[in-house]
């Protein structure tokens, strides 16, 4: 088990660090005070792209620092799982790096669907132009009747009509719908009931300009609309696709959402590594730089244990996730489910906590924009929910251990 930087990854590492340090870093700040004077709210049909971050995408591709997070060395950068962590951990220093590169979600996750699970005319007309950055997707699973974070409660429908495959219900939570640029989603709903749990529910990709999507609202976090991404709601009164669109066959959906999370995983929880890595430099030097009671404050209340802490847990998120990613490229993503579902409780966790104590540590001005804590604390308490919520991993967990001592649960009548 080796986690040294392989010579390509080492070059990408200093090229995307560069490229931030030199032509993101000095606009970011600038960049995202304009976004909030802007004032849209929930109004997403009033949003508009950046033209500077469409213009340092194009940079970013010209000089070949994009769609690094696809293992085609066709389409994308061609890493594995281990080589790209430590470029999302880069990107996660950022807000607007993600999109840069093209590898923010939930394109990337949509992107790797397709590219593993689309027919030739579904690339064709939607991947490529998703790997362009030409257009931009949503995914839309999550629903506003039911606990879903058992996702076999889906109520939403995707039923075969002979050519044509029609979708019923109302999804929310659908990031990014309110791009300006969005143009397709992925839907998943209900199939087939009879079917095993498992193999009832389809993904289909919808064009949101079909007959009968209807975005309903953009959804506040924190009081923030994540302009222009968005969290949306999204009413879908028969809509009817070609079934032309069913992405690889009915009843193949949780098959389509293991294979697509187990990547995606792997990114936010080295992005949450990343945006550790930034709050614990801003709590350093902040605490260097500030004095009471005649002390830098650094110096008082335990705040050197603190950075100490704090250097060990995100060390330990950081090995836990490279592990996991390991596992995944050698192995392959059924057999790193525990290790995936473990990173995803670990790193958001560990970068709330790191973030709580830097805003603690820089008093007031840490819970304003003058500097990006409370957004980075946003992103550690919105990870501990999205692609699952901390209890569903801690059970998977819980049940891969278990299934271990299967003559000892038999024996006590207990279930994996």
């Amino acid at each position: 088990m080796d986690f040294a930087h392989s010579p390509r990854a080492q070059e990408l590492i200093k090229r995307v660090r560069a490229f931030m340090r030199e032509r993101i870093a000095p606009v970011e700040a600038e960049l995202l005070r304009e976004r909030q004077a802007a004032g849209h709210g929930g109004d997403w049909r009033g949003w508009q792209v950046s033209p500077q971050v469409e213009a340092l995408k194009a940079q970013a591709r010209e000089v070949g620092l994009w769609n690094l997070f696809l293992p085609d060395p066709a389409l994308g950068a061609g890493l594995s799982n281990v080589e790209y962590a430590p470029l999302a951990e880069e990107m996660g220093r950022s807000f607007l790096a993600p999109e840069i590169f093209n590898c923010n979600a939930p394109d990337t996750g949509n992107m790797e669907v397709l590219w593993k699970y689309g027919t030739d005319e579904q690339k064709a007309r939607w991947l490529e132009p998703l790997l362009a950055g030409k257009i931009r997707s949503a995914f839309c699973m999550t629903e506003p009747d039911v606990a879903s974070s058992d996702a076999t409660n889906m109520r939403a429908t995707a039923i075969v009509d002979g050519d044509e495959i029609v979708l019923d219900g109302r999804k929310w939570w659908s990031t990014g719908i309110g791009h300006p640029n969005c143009q397709v989603a992925i839907f998943m709903g209900l199939s087939d009931r009879g079917a095993h749990r498992h193999q009832q529910h389809s993904m289909v990709l919808v064009p949101l300009d079909a007959p009968g999507v209807r975005i309903l609202r953009m959804l506040p976090v924190f009081n923030e609309y994540d302009e222009p991404y968005g969290h949306g709601e999204v009413q879908f009164d028969q809509v009817r696709v070609p079934k032309a669109n069913l992405i690889k066959g009915v009843g193949k959906g949780f098959e389509i959402a293991q294979g697509r999370l187990g990547p995606g995983r792997i990114h936010h929880c080295m992005r949450c590594i990343g945006a550790a890595e930034r709050a614990l430099e801003l709590m350093i030097e902040r605490g260097l730089t500030r004095v009471a009671f005649g002390k830098p404050l650094i110096q008082l209340g335990g705040n050197r244990e603190r950075i100490a802490d704090l250097r060990i847990a995100i060390d330990q998120a950081r090995l836990l996730t490279l592990y996991a990613a390991w596992k995944i490229d050698k192995i392959g993503v059924h057999a790193a489910l525990s290790e995936i579902s473990a990173i995803k409780v670990v790193a958001p966790n560990v970068l709330e906590q790191v973030v709580s104590e830097a805003i603690q540590l820089h008093g007031g001005a840490g819970l304003s924009n003058d500097f990006p804590l409370t957004a980075l604390y946003a992103t550690a308490r919105i990870l501990r929910l999205a692609d699952g919520p901390d209890a569903v991993h801690r059970g998977m967990i819980a049940r891969v251990e278990l299934g271990k001592h299967a003559r000892l649960m038999a024996q006590a009548g207990v279930r994996a």
